[in-house]
């Protein structure tokens, strides 16, 4: 046991262990609480992209409008992303993650700074409770700066990798159009808004877990980005809060989660909420997610746009680079 709890990362460890290690629980108070679970009362939006081009554009947008203004969550599909490149970014994730530990750890480290990274938890320097998950983060806007320092087993990592990237990246711009025109702004003020653009990743593996009820894959966080679009597998295990419950978000195949974050909160002047969310884990199953953080440039200046302040709506933030944010 001695030796198993010296390993770097949590997939190489979980399948030792019989019970939770003590710096993965939780406090008591802190906890997945399934009391505080919303088993039914509605689910989150579910928005069909097909018809966003066409003569029902303008319904799409006021439901996209909507989903972002009372959830801060919705679901899309029809999005244009084949189903062969969902398929093989899921399979590619999963078999990265099966690789010999050797293999994986070429990729290891434990400095956030570090644009390609496979770590463990969230931050292992300061935290204080493990989360139950590895990760491999990549960044991948522009992606001929960063696609060198990928991990180049599997053999054809970087190639399908890649092509999710640039489609995933394809639908977060038609995305940042139909949110930009239902807050009234011009169709590409965000797109402008945010400089040169910057685009990253994680691959997160959650391993089954002996005694989920004592911890958590992630614990409640809202996004620091501007907008995530999630890929998850089959297995649940992400929730969000809607009205002080928890919702679990069941995976529904060939679709995204895309989740607004705290600079699309001050773009729109509060009228759009980043969401609290997190994610459970499971004594039966793995389970894998991947979310497309797309965010502002360094030096790019955030503020609420200023169509959307007047008399009745002033300004709730000031202006800040989103380098001094993060």
């Amino acid at each position: 046991m001695a030796a198993a709890t010296t390993k770097l990362l949590l997939s190489d460890l979980a399948s030792t262990v019989k019970s939770v290690p003590s710096n993965y629980i939780r406090p008591i108070s802190d906890r997945p609480n399934l009391t505080e679970v919303q088993i039914s009362d509605g689910s989150i939006p579910l928005i069909d992209l097909q018809v966003l081009d066409g003569p029902r554009r303008l319904d799409i947008i006021k439901q996209i409008g909507q989903a972002c203004q009372h959830d801060g969550v919705f679901q899309v599909k029809n999005h244009g992303i084949p189903e062969t490149i969902i398929n093989s970014m899921l399979s590619i994730t999963r078999a990265f993650f099966k690789l010999p530990e050797s293999e994986r750890l070429k990729s290891y480290s434990d400095d956030p700074s570090k644009s390609t990274r496979l770590s463990t938890s969230f931050n292992v320097n300061t935290e204080k409770v493990s989360n139950w998950r590895d990760y491999l983060r990549l960044h991948c806007y522009p992606l001929q700066d960063y696609i060198h320092e990928w991990p180049s087993n599997p053999p054809s990592f970087r190639e399908v990798v890649a092509e999710y990237c640039t489609s995933a990246r394809g639908l977060v711009l038609r995305l940042l159009e139909a949110i930009s025109e239902s807050l009234g702004l011009q169709r590409d003020y965000i797109d402008k808004a945010l400089g040169k653009h910057r685009q990253h990743m994680a691959l997160n593996y959650y391993p089954h877990c002996p005694q989920p009820d004592l911890t958590y894959g992630l614990p409640g966080h809202i996004d620091p980005n501007l907008i995530t679009v999630l890929l998850q597998d089959d297995v649940p295990g992400l929730q969000v809060l809607r009205k002080g419950k928890w919702l679990p978000v069941s995976p529904i195949p060939n679709t995204f989660i895309v989740k607004i974050g705290d600079q699309m909160q001050v773009l729109s002047n509060d009228r759009y909420k980043s969401v609290l969310h997190r994610a459970l884990v499971n004594c039966d199953k793995e389970r894998i997610s991947i979310p497309t953080f797309y965010c502002p440039s360094p030096d790019a200046v955030i503020a609420p746009a200023k169509d959307l302040i007047d008399e009745r709506h002033p300004a709730v933030y000031k202006n800040f680079t989103y380098s001094e944010y993060y």
